[in-house]
């Protein structure tokens, strides 16, 4: 029980394993795509990281220290991005930080997290971009469908598990659990369908895969479960598609 403690504070209340969970989830298509290359790797997590850092400690005492954490990590980001790539990246990298920023900073007087029923969507869309455009030398449409119904369908569980102590008005709250779970269900079929049709066998494989496992984590979701269930169970299904496809791969 104390290392499931310990496990819970330093890797994922800590930001850590949402960031490695995106991280993962972004190089399953970089390898579908052939654009698999580690400082890319590095650049997507570091910029997942500091930006669920800022969210995450915004209104404590520690924010000054994030600021410049992060100011950090954006010097380390523009280095990785000038020396291993080009301008258009760096300007793609940026807008992406921009609409990271207007998901949820204080210093705006409405910002995305404010807009009811929006958030789901916006976190589905910035990942979507971060797959299939920053990694990519032009925007792929199936790669920013497939992401972005996936991501938009692991959000609503933790807007479940958030339904008692929301401000706003979210599906959960408007529509219920149940229907809320059908529009997740809806969602992760849609993405595995694209999927099937544009990602390579193998890789639509893990996909579909992947979609199994999420469909019951969807339907076990539920407002009165720990914590854990949704940060490091639910989170984890992001990964899965690069997960199976190691498997699928080498064993």
């Amino acid at each position: 029980m104390n290392v499931l403690k310990v496990l819970k504070k330093y890797i994922i209340d800590s930001q850590l394993y949402v960031s490695l969970m995106g991280t993962l989830f972004a190089v399953f298509f970089m390898k579908e795509q052939n654009t698999f290359r580690f400082p890319s790797v590095l650049l997507i997590f570091i910029t997942y990281f500091s930006g669920y850092l800022y969210t995450k400690y915004q209104y404590t005492q520690h924010f000054l220290k994030i600021v410049a954490l992060n100011a950090i990590a954006g010097v380390i980001c523009a280095f990785l991005i000038i020396h291993n790539h080009n301008e258009i990246r760096l300007l793609k990298w940026f807008i992406i930080v921009v609409l990271g920023l207007l998901y949820n900073s204080f210093f705006l007087d409405v910002y995305i997290r404010k807009i009811p029923l929006l958030k789901v969507f916006y976190v589905g869309l910035v990942w979507a971009l971060v797959n299939c455009w920053l990694t990519l030398p032009e925007f792929s449409l199936p790669i920013f469908l497939v992401s972005f119904f996936f991501i938009t369908a692991l959000v609503l569980p933790f807007d479940i598990r958030d339904m008692d102590s929301d401000t706003i008005q979210t599906f959960p709250k408007m529509i219920g659990i149940q229907n809320t779970k059908y529009i997740a269900y809806i969602l992760v079929f849609v993405s595995c369908l694209i999927s099937t049709f544009y990602l390579k066998p193998l890789y639509a494989g893990a996909f579909f895969l992947s979609g199994i496992i999420t469909y019951i984590f969807i339907y076990f979701a539920e407002n009165k479960r720990d914590d854990t269930y949704f940060s490091f169970g639910v989170e984890t299904c992001s990964a899965l598609p690069f997960l199976f496809l190691l498997i699928m791969e080498y064993f």
